[in-house]
């Protein structure tokens, strides 16, 4: 018999999400579930118990068990945040071609110099794998300790099948360095290598045939994305790596009208795939079809800030028409090096025109259903883990209007403390 470990008390404003084991979607985007003067009740094996009222609370339970009890007076409490987006296996940066294009370059400028995502395989393609590992390890934990408990992490930077194997690996070796949930992503589409630029059906060849049966085969990555833009992939060649990926136990995601109308969330529906990603140049038509398929639409606002992309994803039209929304930081080192979702949720207030509810949402039980795991994470039920967060407010709103300020004090993962005073544990 599993016994009371942590019980949180007198909390203001308890924000549970329930009921939070299928995707919200529609007016359901902004249900939260609060319980004011909540408390929550998490048992030695990291388990939510119980979840009610104060008055109700299991407090002299509480106390035979041992229990520490946490007054959270005055203070809302969330669900851990869940990143479905990032690609936080790379080396080094680009912070000089960030001041060049805010001084006016182009991206393709920068790529046609070597630079751009090719900089980046570059450096990463050099750097030993034990730096990979621990620079990696380091970023989750700042992703810790602004609340994000969970989050999925993309290959994409070996591009070659021989270095992006190294990357699953690395994904692996993480896995077991830090309290945060990783899910691991295999982003067998990003680009064409340079080495293979003259060789595009031969290293089609290589994803479909070599890379994602051997990546499949590690259990490290459950899914396959590719980048269909111009450019990168179109949408007939987006489809046969992801339907490769499908044959190898790998569900799709895909990254979907980000700088042009690519046909890409197209192929996302038809493929009934678990997200599409970026979608600011999305119509209705690819709407429609996300909807009838039940796709996420995991929006990532700092690449579109970061980008100065002028153009707005269709969010309204979205939540009128039932595609449900998910928010990832895109953490990258070219277009996104964001790794709080509470600026996310702040920038998906300011520039796509969310509530703060939709926002909280899609930053917590929507993106646990973009990685396939809203039966244990997302919302604050019982029987899901103790993934929480305090906030040093009283209640989840001020997470966009303090745009950009940090109000985590306190996260929990499985019920165990590992951010106290805004800083991770040790």
């Amino acid at each position: 018999m599993s016994r009371v470990s942590l019980l949180l008390v007198e909390i203001r404003e308890l924000v549970t999400l329930a009921p939070g084991n299928t995707v919200k979607r529609g007016a359901r985007q902004s249900e939260l579930g609060i319980i004011e003067n909540g408390a929550v009740a998490i048992d030695d094996r990291g388990v939510i118990r119980w979840v009610g009222p104060t008055p109700q609370a299991p407090i002299d339970e509480a106390r035979a068990d041992g229990a520490r009890i946490i007054s959270c007076e005055g203070r809302s409490v969330i669900p851990g945040f869940v990143d479905p987006h990032t690609h936080t296996v790379f080396a080094g940066d680009r912070i000089d071609e960030f001041e060049q294009i805010l001084a006016g370059a182009e991206y393709v400028e920068l790529l046609a110099r070597g630079g751009g995502i090719h900089k980046t395989v570059a450096l990463t393609r050099s750097c030993p794998t034990e730096s990979l590992v621990s620079a990696a390890t380091s970023r989750l934990a700042r992703m810790l300790a602004a609340g994000t408990t969970t989050v999925e992490i993309k290959t994409g930077y070996g591009l070659d099948p021989k270095e992006e194997m190294r990357l699953v690996d690395v994904i692996g070796q993480v896995r077991q360095r830090t309290p945060v949930e990783v899910v691991g992503t295999l982003l067998a589409g990003h680009a064409v290598p340079l080495e293979w630029r003259d060789r595009r059906n031969e290293f089609l060849d290589a994803i479909c045939a070599e890379l994602i049966p051997s990546a499949a085969q590690t259990g490290i990555v459950e899914y396959c994305d590719v980048f269909c833009e111009g450019g990168a992939f179109s949408p007939e060649e987006s489809r046969r790596i992801l339907e490769s990926g499908l044959r190898h136990g790998l569900r799709s995601k895909i990254h979907a009208e980000q700088k042009s109308h690519s046909g890409g969330a197209l192929v996302a529906a038809d493929l009934r795939a678990c997200s599409a990603d970026h979608l600011e140049y999305a119509e209705e038509e690819d709407l429609r079809a996300l909807a009838r398929a039940g796709t996420i639409a995991v929006l990532l606002p700092g690449a579109a800030l970061f980008t100065r992309e002028e153009r707005r994803p269709l969010t309204r039209r979205m939540v009128e028409l039932g595609v449900p929304i998910a928010l990832g930081t895109d953490f990258n080192p070219g277009s996104s090096p964001i790794w709080s979702m509470s600026t996310i949720i702040g920038l998906a207030c300011l520039l796509f025109h969310l509530t703060p509810a939709e926002a909280l949402v899609a930053a917590t039980v929507n993106a646990a259903c973009a990685l396939g795991r809203h039966q244990r994470v997302g919302s604050i039920e019982p029987g899901k883990q103790g993934d929480l967060i305090i906030l040093g407010v009283p209640s989840y709103r001020y997470i966009p209007y303090y745009f950009g300020a940090s109000l985590v004090e306190t996260v929990m993962k499985r019920g165990q403390i590992v951010v106290e005073e805004g800083k991770a544990l040790p």
